[in-house]
């Protein structure tokens, strides 16, 4: 092991945005067992009366999540709203075609509201634009949203729900680009869609807020056309364009997979710049931001799933997150916050066992994958300005990427308290990196604390039996030296620097 150095600049000016909190949103989707035998499994010691498992819950309470974005993903391009309101025993029992599952529909539209509350979390509602259209959206705005005095508001009341959801943020359809999902549709007659049920959903609740779907992903042969046809189509009515990515490490190169948050980066530069296209093209003075309301890593022990269709709760994207997994995953909030001027809403996908921080076993047993902590960190103390910070020090190539810098970072100022938090994440596998930090156009401060979450071997994980392989390790304060601080990252690892004002 070695050490190398470099310098790094953080500037009261330096500003990039005012972080909008919805940039640390989740997701749930009725796949796998996230709901059933995740957030809710009614036979559990730790259920209440709803169903729904205490234990699972505080554990999204701690992440304090600002939004979820809910039911679907691609469940939702076959979803019967309908199927999912009113008397648990009425509801029919559905084949999920996008997942090869039966659903029961035993959590709907009223209980997941009721587990969202209790959470601290708003709802991000999506329609199905796959096999339904703009009148089954309208009458599920209708339902959720309109006070009374109509067919679908009073049917909510109908149900026990006297006043309306009032949900804001309404996602047009879900990936509706990839052959995979169902109903998918060209550039051109989603934009249409899009288009026409963003009209009649803004009529009837001009408050609200739209997502259109953009690319599935970066590696797709219709990205970027896709977008800059759907945003020439619909950019009147849609407030965001929606941006996916998932990333693997499927070559097995540790030194690669630890750099692939840069992919993020040139995906929202890209995408960004698309949206600047079409703005410029109509001449508009309206700015396009993103949701990013699909992201995570792949956890390195996953494999296809092989399971039974058509049945209930499969064990689908299930994995074990290791420390490599935990710093890229890191790696992409640092990206989501430098890009926070342009991503105003983020959805981690998902929240619990597909791809999830948190994970369940059937025996009941519940905890906190290593990618638990950076997302917990990133929410607790990543909320205010985002700076950037000014970096020079050592680069890398691999297979992927040429001259890459081997420290990631961002700062984020809280406004009230003065505090100054730095993310940081040293992408090397076998080097130290010794970074001389300078705080310019602050007062003086203290570093009151240091928290690094590392280990030395990259494939190492938590589980039922020990959940507590990796975790955050915190260092008492030290001093800040006339705005001057060194920081030491050790190799791979994820690091938050909290900056005091004396």
């Amino acid at each position: 092991m070695t050490i190398q150095k470099g310098k790094a600049v953080i500037d009261r000016d330096y500003i990039i945005s005012r972080i909008d909190p919805r940039i640390y949103g989740g997701f749930i989707e009725h796949m796998g067992r996230c709901v059933y035998g995740g957030i809710y499994d009614p036979q559990h010691a730790e259920a209440d009366e709803q169903g729904f498992r205490q234990d699972v819950l505080a554990m999204v309470q701690e992440l304090q999540v600002p939004i979820i974005r809910y039911p679907g993903g691609n469940f939702v391009s076959g979803f019967r709203w309908e199927d999912s309101v009113g008397p648990k025993e009425e509801r029919p029992v559905r084949m999920d075609a996008a997942w090869k599952s039966i659903e029961p529909n035993e959590v709907g539209l009223d209980e997941f509201d009721g587990w969202a509350a209790r959470a601290g979390s708003d709802v991000m509602m999506a329609v199905n634009l796959g096999t339904r259209g703009v009148e089954a959206a309208a009458q599920l705005l209708e339902y959720c949203n309109v006070a009374g005095g109509t067919a679908m508001s009073e049917l909510r009341k109908q149900h026990g729900r006297q006043a309306p959801y009032g949900y804001k943020v309404w996602c047009l359809g879900n990936e509706m680009d990839g052959p995979w999902q169902i109903c998918n549709k060209s550039a051109e007659d989603y934009g249409t869609l899009a288009r026409e049920t963003g009209k009649v959903l803004k009529r009837i609740d001009p408050s609200i807020e739209l997502v259109a779907c953009g690319s599935s992903g970066i590696h797709l042969p219709t990205f970027p056309q896709w977008d800059a046809t759907v945003m020439d189509l619909c950019y009147e009515y849609a407030d965001y364009l929606s941006v996916h990515m998932y990333l693997d490490n499927k070559e097995e190169d540790l030194d690669n997979y630890l750099l692939k948050a840069v992919n993020m980066d040139r995906y929202i530069d890209a995408i960004t710049a698309t949206c600047d296209y079409v703005k410029a093209k109509k001449r508009s003075d309206k700015v396009m931001h993103l949701s990013f309301d699909e992201w995570n890593v792949v956890p390195g022990t996953w494999k296809k799933n092989d399971v039974e269709p058509w049945i209930h709760a499969p064990a689908l994207c299930e994995g074990n997150y290791s420390m490599a997994d935990a710093l890229v995953f890191g790696n992409m909030l640092i990206s989501l916050l430098k890009h926070s001027d342009r991503v105003r809403i983020a959805c981690l996908a998902q929240l619990v066992n597909v791809f999830g921080p948190i994970m369940t076993d059937r025996d009941g047993t519940a905890w906190k994958q290593s990618v638990y902590f950076p997302y917990l960190h990133a929410s607790l103390y990543g909320r205010g300005i985002a700076l950037n910070v000014m970096a020079e020090g050592p680069v890398t190539s691999t297979r992927d990427f040429s001259d890459a810098p081997l420290l990631d970072s961002v700062a984020v100022l809280d406004e009230v308290s003065g505090d100054i938090t730095v993310f940081a994440v040293n992408r090397s596998a076998s080097d130290t990196l010794e970074i001389a930090l300078e705080l310019r156009g602050f007062g003086d401060y203290v570093c009151c604390e240091r928290i690094v979450m590392q280990h030395d071997d990259a494939g190492a994980f938590n589980s039922a039996a020990q959940p507590n392989v990796i975790v955050p390790q915190q260092f008492s304060a030290e001093r800040v030296d006339g705005g001057r601080y060194t920081a030491s990252f050790a190799p791979m690892s994820w690091n938050v620097l909290r900056l005091k004002q004396v």
